[in-house]
């Protein structure tokens, strides 16, 4: 059973950064996985930020992450990092870390089969 546990949130200002881990368990390898980060501010549906192919390592973004968020992950430590610079109000939410089984990104949360219980991501203006 895939688990996934995301730290790195917090209370930062407008313009500020943070770094989100999330640590993978339960496989040898996530050679044919797409991880990805998501996020829901109160009130609002749950929305595509990121996602890396695990073993390409290709890339993809929302428009509102392009640009100052990058994704990456370190397979020596079963961790992919969401970098979030220039961070907005706007950026508030519970961010949650999410695997799917299939080589490619998607931006559909249902198409994600693993989710971690997120982390806060609170920026002050």
């Amino acid at each position: 059973q895939v688990q996934l546990v995301e730290s790195g949130g917090g209370l930062v200002q407008a313009g500020g950064s943070l770094r989100l881990s999330c640590a993978a368990s339960g496989r040898s390898t996530f050679g044919s996985y797409t991880m990805a980060w998501f996020r829901q501010a109160p009130g609002k549906e749950r929305e595509f930020v990121a996602a890396i192919t695990w073993s390409g390592g290709s890339t993809y973004y929302a428009a509102s992450a392009k640009g100052r968020f990058t994704i990456s992950r370190d397979k020596a430590k079963n961790t992919v990092y969401l970098q979030m610079n220039s961070l907005k109000p706007a950026d508030t939410a519970f961010y949650y870390c999410a695997a799917r089984t299939y080589y490619g990104g998607s931006y559909y949360s249902s198409e994600y089969a693993y989710w971690g219980q997120g982390t806060q991501v609170t920026v002050s203006s």
